[in-house]
Order: structure tokens, then sequence, then C-alpha cells
């Protein structure tokens, strides 16, 4: 009778400890996720909002499009610029105090850039504002690392990201309404947009002091066994990983070392390749979609409307994509699959140019970007060491956002040359199917990472 005791101790304790990790969980899921959510829809929309802007703006203060493209590549200049020192800044200060700091940064610059005279100074204000932005995204990914298991991860990013597309299908039809307001308290309609649609990120930047606590300890909703279970699974996590990607004496300790051993690692530079064609992606459909299909002799309103359609699909697609590759042995595939979609669809664009196949081909192309983003996040958090997973996250969004930036700058260039917006989006085209490519290359990871630390 001693080992059926001894059965029913162990089935107890296990059936306590499962019930533990629900409840903490969902504490996790409802108390941070929803608000970063929040923050980064609003960074999104204030970062794309320009491309509705644009569809009055660019006229007004004689803006061509290889100008709007080069000013929008500025953004990314300085958010490459300064994305690993804010990263870096963010360990040192604190999550809670250092995006409050972004958040309030950008909220200024983007009313500001409200009040841009010409082509000077609205490349001025993309700048600016891609230096107050960088650093927010990878924080907010490191932040997340820093409370959910890795097992939930997927599903984790996949949630925070559809912040993007919903942030395009949401902001699409206010961008239009705004725009209407012409005229009131004596702006222009893109200037009442830019204003109006920046505000938010103060406040909310302000509610982060409030509302973000910096580490499970911290957390005054969580109880006191809540507390020790999330802080003790993390770090036998850390630990486990630890042992498993590399030896305890190599493991790098300053930044300096931090960046000389990501940068040295065998997947950094195909992940920042990979992600480049993703976050490209992401911006430029967001930055050029509703000129694109304005060309089709659509008026704003109808415009907007459909911008809609591509990124609410998108949004319910990366969701359900998020969730399911937590129980996808092969996490490849995941990220393979969306990538081919994408670039698949990109190519076809060329060829079809009327208002509803654009449509069709723009929502596909963005249910396979946005899908890839949680599985591929997830990929690189696992096959990194912890130590250095916050410099690793920062430079491959810094890498990506170069890609961005080039590619961005060139999509103004070849629509200004060709008179063709589909085939400005061929180098997109290229680069998602280089990613697909790379990722079915790669081995598992614990056999290069094995290599690497032979070296």
């Amino acid at each position: 009778m001693q080992p059926s005791s001894s059965n029913n101790s162990n089935n107890n304790l296990s059936f306590a400890t499962a019930t533990l990790e629900k409840h903490v969980i969902r504490k996790l899921y409802l108390r941070l996720l929803p608000f970063l959510m929040l923050c980064y829809f609003i960074a999104y929309i204030d970062r794309v909002n320009v491309g509705f802007a644009a569809l009055t703006m660019n006229q007004d203060i004689a803006l061509s499009a290889s100008i709007f493209g080069f000013a929008a590549t500025l953004f990314f200049v300085a958010y490459v610029a300064f994305e690993i020192p804010s990263n870096i800044a963010m360990e040192k200060f604190g999550a809670r105090r250092w995006i409050s700091r972004i958040m309030i940064t950008w909220g200024i610059i983007g009313f500001c850039s409200a009040f841009v005279t010409g082509p000077i100074s609205f490349s001025l204000s993309r700048f600016l504002l891609g230096a107050a932005e960088a650093g927010f995204f990878p924080g907010v990914l490191l932040y997340l690392t820093l409370w959910f298991p890795k097992r939930y991860m997927a599903g984790i990013v996949a949630m925070f990201m559809v912040a993007i597309p919903l942030s395009n299908f949401f902001g699409a039809p206010l961008s239009a309404l705004l725009l209407n307001l012409h005229g009131w308290l004596g702006f222009k309609g893109w200037q009442i947009l830019l204003m109006l649609e920046a505000l938010p990120a103060v406040v909310l930047g302000l509610l982060c002091l409030w509302i973000l606590p910096n580490r499970p300890q911290d957390a005054k909703w969580l109880t006191a066994n809540e507390q020790q279970w999330l802080s003790q699974t993390l770090a036998q996590e850390r630990l486990v990983q630890a042992q498993t990607t590399t030896h305890h004496h190599a493991l790098p300790h300053s930044a300096k070392q931090q960046l000389q051993y990501a940068i040295r690692h065998p997947y950094f530079w195909l992940f920042a390749i990979v992600y480049a064609g993703s976050s490209a992606t992401s911006n430029i459909l967001s930055l050029w979609m509703p000129q694109i299909l304005k060309q089709h002799h659509l008026d704003t309103m109808q415009t907007a409307w459909l911008t809609m359609i591509p990124f609410g699909l998108s949004a319910l697609f990366m969701v359900f994509w998020g969730l399911r590759a937590n129980q996808v042995a092969n996490k490849r595939a995941t990220i393979i699959l969306p990538l081919l979609l994408t670039s698949i669809s990109l190519f076809l664009g060329i060829f079809f140019e009327s208002v509803t196949l654009s449509v069709l081909l723009f929502s596909l192309t963005l249910m396979g970007n946005y899908a890839l983003k949680g599985p591929f996040w997830s990929f690189v958090a696992s096959s990194m060491p912890p130590s250095v997973l916050a410099v690793t996250i920062a430079g491959i969004n810094t890498l990506a956002h170069i890609g961005t930036g080039l590619i961005n700058a060139s999509v103004g260039m070849i629509k200004d040359s060709s008179g063709s917006f589909a085939m400005s989006l061929l180098p997109l085209a290229l680069l998602t199917l280089t990613g697909a490519i790379i990722i079915a290359s790669i081995g598992r990871h614990t056999i290069a990472l094995k290599s690497f630390n032979q070296e």
C-alpha cells in the first residue's frame, strides 16, 4: 500500500503545480499582454500613419515618391543607430522606466511632426521619430522573456505582435476620418491626423510607470507562492539553456563581450537576413499600401476600407498560427511556410494589378508575413544563451531595419523610374524567398552551437 500512497502524493503535487502554473500564466496574460499590445498598437500607428498622411501631405509640402521613400528610410537609419544602445540602457534603468521614456519621447516628436513644411523638415522629423522609438520592440520582447516560460513564447510573441496588423486595421479608417477634418481649428487634415494619433503615446508612457513591474518579485498581483514558482521556473530554464548552449566560463558579461559573442554566433547574421524580409514587408506595405490602392482612382475612405482587409485577415491568421506553432515539433516549418506564402504572393503581384487581385495578394502576403513572427522570435530565443539574448534581439532587429530602410528607399526610386508600384515590390519578394531558403538550410541549432562552442 505504501507505493500507492506515494503515487497519490506525487499525483496531487503535480496537479497542484499544474494548477498553480495555469493561474500564474492567466494572470500574466491579463496583466501584461493587453497593455503591452496597446503600447505597440500606438507605436505602429505613429510609425506608419504618415502613409495615410501622404495622400494629401505630399502635395502640400512637395514630396515626390523618391523623396518620401528617402525620408521614410531616415526613420530606420536612426532606429538602427540607437537600437542597441537603447536596449543596453533598458537593462541598466529597468524596463518600466525605459519603455516609459521611449513612449513619451516618440509621442512628443510625433506631435511636432505635424508642423513640417518641406522635404528637409519632414526628413528630420522621421529621423528623430526613429531615434525615439529605437529599442521599444526588442525591449518589450526581452521583457516578455523575463516573465513567460519559453514554452509559451511563440504564442505570446504572436499575440503581442498582432498589434501591428491591428494598428493598420483600425488605424486606416481612423486616419481617413481625421484627414477629412481638414480645416478644423485652422489645421490641415494630415496635421490633425499626426497630432491626435501621437498624444496616446505620451499618456501610455506615463501609465507604464504604474502598470509594468520590473520583475516577478515586484508584481503585487501575484501571491508569494506564485512569485516563487515563476521565479524558480524562469531561473531553472535559464540555467538549463546556459548549460546546453555554452560553457559557464565562456558566458560574456560586459555589453561589449555580449555583442562580440552575438555577432560571432553562426546563426546571428542568418537570422538578421530572415527577419529583414519580414520587417521590410511589414513596414513597406504599411507605408505604401494606401498610395498603391489610391492609384486605382479610389477616394480616401474607399482606400481605408480596402486597406483594412489584408491587415484584418493577417491579424486573425497570426494568432492562429502562433498558437499552433506552440504545438508543432518542427519549428522551422512554421517559419518556412509563411515565408514562402509571402514571397509567392509578392511575385504574383507583378502580373496582376487590378484592385481586387491587389487586395487578395496583399492579404496573402501579410498573412504569411505576420504569421512567421511569433515562431521566428521563439526560435531565436531558444537558440541563444540567456546572457546575450538582449543584445542578440536588438542586433537582429537593427540589421533587419537596415535592410528595411534600403528597400524602402528603393520602392520610391523604382516607382518613379518605372511608374509601377508592383515592380517596386520585387526586392521584397526576393528577400523573403531568401529567408525561406536560409531557414530550410539550417540544421538543428544544437549542432551548430556545439561546433561554435568548440572553437
